[in-house]
């Protein structure tokens, strides 16, 4: 054994203790803190599809920052006005980005005008005065405040947030800012989903207003009457009903409601209550709130604790109004109105109202931390419960390891020695792979898990193909030792040009895919990165360091396909009518998409998506009926079958995600209270965000092939690449009309496999154009159609092992993956037959259409 052998065989020595040294801490939860600290990084994660938990992308409301901060601006100003003695009164304005107030007199309007220039640099101001009427001033937020809200307003909101997540107590959230306006927020392990939303979504706008005298104002019958008149319905904003009933109510006055809680029943009930506008203080003048217990029932209340120049204000404002009430309003819902009995000192007040601890809590996180400075909507909300994660991760294992040995299996007995060492290597292959997720400390999705067993099969392909050229090289009589460096040499190109044109569809999937598919798309980039070494330096290692110790004498492999001399080429005009079809019917089948006619997911629709399991076997049948009961009609019922699964899937296109997974649950409960319904995972998506994830699909389809023209362009010739991107558009879209005709529901996971089936497809074209390049290189005289019928032929063994391993694979995740992947690996299935169909049938074909001149 020689130097540069050892030196060889001790580098990979110590790249496997390196693999090994940074994936123990992920596997092994025990591993002492000094090895995590100087010798490991953080470590692989856990997605939420495999440990539970919630992923949330919130949308900051921007232009209610705008109008909450005119608001404020509006309500300083006349209150300065009113200390400089002119009265100003605001009356109705059409748009929301706009406050007016009637000035008393014109000679008023010059010094309001003044004083807004001095006083107020974030207001414009416009003055109306026409003859026989009261002057009138237009104030709207100037470019540069607006700016600023865009700029801040978002950043602010984020780390409110992150305060009142760290308060909660998840461990290890992710919360990161998505474009201009949107905060995605993950949560692994929340045991309370319910509770960690309503964290979240309160705005948590904390105000003290007096309660005006109502005397001879029957409120109730004012609410009736807007009600009746379709001015304002239960539920809407409190806004929209003081604007309805503005000519009704006494100046500067606006209806609220007042949260109660029946001491007997429990229940929840408001009542209406009259407050003046004008703010006393917000919650910028609270310094802390802490729960306390107490009172005459003992319950909890949150004790707030003021600014010091908070508590000199609470003090004015109770020694002011001494004998009324003033109401503490949070997110324009009344919490409690005591009477003021004494001017209070000490800058301490309390808000009570039969609250639970868990919600004294929460409201005392959020008025802590702060208010948001504006509104947040829900926009998608994807939970999935513990247990459910558990399950993919029981699931995903069981079907990779069948997978994976059966391909083991197959290789030691169709390639003898040969096989062993490839088994090897793809073992070399997984350990690395895992090892360079723990080092990006990157999240193991179930996608990631596929993409994981698909590479697994991909990888056999390199091996495959070094194989194949070894045994034609010791057919022509050479060496056992002359055919192993000629089949690795002649195999190089081919296999780098396979793997780096699945790479750059992998790519595209990592930059242009949202989610599950970024998860899928880093795996299958790792293992391809992976395979190159695997296949290229261990298994050449491997057969040195065997002849080095024992020279083999014989290559032992079996024979699938014999030499073959088939003439492909023949059945062209046939192949291309038949994928003419079956291309219409998929072209039919994307227009039928792109229009909204199919049977799309709630990813591209927006909507619910909710999994339940039960604890008896039900039917879909008695739970259709119990909804249609219920006056829930429109609703598409799924049972998994032997597995006591229901899935309820809900379209709507509203903008925010409309939290319909109470309703189906109590429906639920209260219909079959004997099978116990769990809610296991949730899925809600709004159209905002569906319509990103439908263009952002469509994009990486898009910049994937372009990138595949480009690198074969480069690498062989410009009809190499077309005829490939032509191939691989046949077998998307062909198997995207299949799944249209079988009415397989179109999922962000549907199109990671139409892609990933775009690599595959892409990886057997090159081996094909890889061969016809070398045989037009020895073989010139020949005709085109010749060599590219030799070439077929000469890869014929190679592209059958290949496609059989692959399908091997897939169908251990068809059968034992579950019913989170079944649809995902069937799409893969008929993928791999038409891929295989294509590169026989179409992408060589094509290339005697796209000219005769020489290739």
């Amino acid at each position: 054994m020689n130097t540069a052998l050892k030196l060889k065989l001790a580098l990979l020595v110590a790249i496997m203790a390196l693999a090994v040294v940074t994936v123990v801490p992920s596997f092994y939860a025990n591993t002492p803190s000094w090895w995590k600290t100087y010798m490991a990084p953080e470590g692989l994660r856990l997605g939420l599809d495999l440990q539970g938990g919630m992923h949330l992308v919130l949308k900051v409301n921007l232009k209610k920052a705008e109008e909450n901060n005119l608001e404020f601006a509006a309500n300083d100003l006349k209150d300065t006005l009113a200390e400089n003695s002119i009265s100003a009164v605001r009356t109705a304005s059409p748009s929301p980005d706009t406050v007016i107030f009637t000035l008393p007199n014109s000679s008023a309007t010059d010094k309001v005008t003044k004083m807004i220039g001095e006083d107020f640099p974030d207001l414009n101001a416009r003055v109306e005065a026409k003859e026989g009427s009261f002057p009138r001033i237009f104030l709207t937020l100037n470019n540069d405040k607006k700016q600023y809200i865009k700029d801040n307003a978002v950043e602010q909101s984020l780390e409110i947030l992150r305060n009142r997540i760290d308060q909660f107590g998840v461990a290890e959230p992710v919360i990161i800012r998505q474009g201009t306006s949107e905060i995605v927020i993950q949560l692994p392990g929340v045991k309370d989903p319910q509770r960690a939303l309503k964290l979240l979504g309160d705005t948590a706008q904390l105000e003290f207003r007096l309660v005006a005298e109502s005397a001879g104002i029957n409120l109730n019958e004012l609410i009736a009457d807007a009600t009746h008149l379709g001015q304002w319905h239960d539920g809407e904003p409190v806004a929209k009903l003081n604007r309805a009933l503005s000519g009704r109510l006494p100046d500067n006055t606006s209806i609220y409601f007042e949260k109660q809680v029946d001491k007997q029943t429990k229940q929840e009930f408001t009542i209406p209550i009259l407050l003046e506008n004008k703010i006393l203080m917000t919650g910028e003048m609270v310094k802390d709130a802490q729960v306390r217990i107490g009172g005459t029932f003992n319950e909890p209340y949150v004790s707030l604790d003021m600014t010091s120049r908070g508590g000199k204000v609470f003090a004015h404002i109770t020694e002011q109004n001494v004998g009324r009430r003033m109401a503490i309003v949070l997110d324009d819902v009344v919490r409690s109105a005591p009477v003021i009995r004494e001017r209070i000192l000490g800058g301490s007040a309390q808000i009570s109202g039969s609250f639970t601890h868990e919600e004294a809590s929460d409201l005392a996180i959020v008025l802590r931390v702060g208010a948001l400075p504006a509104p947040v909507d829900i926009i998608q909300n994807m939970t999935v419960g513990a247990s459910l994660g558990q399950d993919s991760i029981n699931k995903g294992l069981t079907s990779g390891i069948f997978g994976a040995l059966i391909v083991l299996g197959f290789m030691i007995i169709y390639y003898r020695l040969s096989g062993i060492i490839a088994n090897f290597a793809l073992l070399l292959n997984i350990l690395l792979l895992f090892s360079g997720l723990a080092i990006l400390n990157a999240t193991l999705t179930l996608p990631g898990i596929a993409g994981i067993i698909l590479s697994i099969g991909m990888a056999v392909d390199a091996n495959v193909l070094i194989f194949e050229r070894m045994r034609e090289e010791f057919g022509l009589g050479k060496s056992v030792r002359s055919s192993i460096d000629s089949g690795f040499g002649k195999a190089f190109l081919t296999i780098v040009d396979s793997q780096v044109t699945t790479l750059i569809t992998a790519l595209a999937l990592f930059l242009f895919g949202t989610g599950p598919i970024k998860g899928f798309a880093v795996t299958l980039s790792l293992g391809i990165v992976f395979n190159l070494f695997a296949a290229l330096f261990f298994s050449r290692l491997m057969f040195d360091t065997i002849n080095s110790v024992k020279p083999m004498e014989k290559l032992n492999f079996l024979l699938i396909a014999k030499k073959s001399t088939l003439d492909f080429l023949k059945l062209k005009k046939i192949a291309f009518a038949l994928s003419s079809i079956m291309v219409i019917i998929g072209l039919l089948a994307f227009i039928q998409i792109t229009r909204g006619q199919a049977n799309l997911g709630v990813d591209f629709t927006g909507g619910s998506l909710l999994q339940y399991k039960a604890d008896q076997p039900f039917t879909i049948g008695e739970v259709r009926n119990a909804f249609h009961r219920n006056d829930m009609q429109d609703l598409n019922f799924q049972e998994v079958e032997n597995e006591n699964r229901l899935i309820i899937k809900i379209k709507k296109s509203d903008a925010v995600v409309a939290n319909l997974d109470q309703q189906v649950s109590t429906i639920l409960k209260n219909e079959f209270p004997e099978k116990a319904f769990n809610l296991e995972s949730e899925s809600e998506i709004g159209s905002s965000v569906s319509s990103v994830l439908r263009n952002k699909a469509i994009q990486a389809i898009i910049i994937s092939l372009a990138g595949v023209i480009v690198y074969l362009a480069f690498r062989f010739d410009i009809r190499f690449g077309l005829a490939a991107a032509i191939a691989t558009f046949h077998d998307v879209i062909v198997v995207l009309g299949i799944c249209w005709l079988l009415n397989i529901e179109i999922t962000l996971l549907i199109v990671t496999a139409l892609l990933t089936l775009a690599g595959y497809s892409l990886n057997d074209s090159v081996v094909v154009f890889d061969r016809i390049r070398e045989n037009m290189i020895k073989s010139a005289n020949k005709s085109v159609e010749s060599n590219i019928n030799d070439s077929i032929n000469q890869v014929l063994s190679r592209t059958i092992v290949t496609s059989l391993t692959t399908i091997i694979v897939l169908a251990s995740i068809f059968f034992v993956g579950g019913a989170v992947i079944h649809d995902f690996a069937f799409a893969l299935l008929t993928g791999i037959v038409v891929g295989t169909y294509s590169s026989i049938f179409i992408a060589s074909p094509v290339l005697t259409v796209l000219g005769k001149k020489r290739l």
